[in-house]
């Protein structure tokens, strides 16, 4: 089921799901040219997409140099409970890193990914590049 456009956006930003992440999903979905216009935002929208199920997107957002692919569905029952950006950091203009952690539960377990994730910019795109696990 889609995401109310009135929603709190799932990335943790105070903004509706339709002013924040919404708008670069549905520009995707659309065939639009809508960037994420920072590391940060590029991976907030993906945390989203994660939230949301929305592997298309998830996919146009990896760099083509490391991207799966397919991507497996969630495992059923998988929450996802919030979003904690670490730091933000651009080493150059085509360049950045993002530490973050996400915290989900499944199984009745809770679970937390602490990732520093390496992003670049390729014709004025930001792409998910890997990241290391903390």
């Amino acid at each position: 089921m889609p995401m109310p456009a009135a929603s709190p956006c799932p990335c943790g930003r105070p903004a509706t799901y339709a002013g924040c992440c919404g708008a670069l999903h549905a520009a995707h979905a659309g065939r639009q040219a809508l960037m994420a216009p920072t590391p940060e935002a590029l991976m907030r929208s993906r945390y989203s997409a994660f939230v949301l199920d929305l592997r298309p997107y998830l996919l146009a957002t990896w760099h083509a140099s490391r991207r799966p692919g397919e991507l497996d569905p969630p495992e059923p029952g998988l929450k996802w409970l919030g979003l904690d950006v670490k730091r933000s950091t651009m080493h150059d203009a085509d360049h950045g890193t993002v530490e973050f952690v996400a915290r989900s539960r499944l199984g009745g377990r809770a679970h937390r990914l602490h990732e520093v994730s390496r992003f670049v910019r390729e014709n004025g795109a930001w792409f998910y590049v890997d990241g290391d696990l903390s």
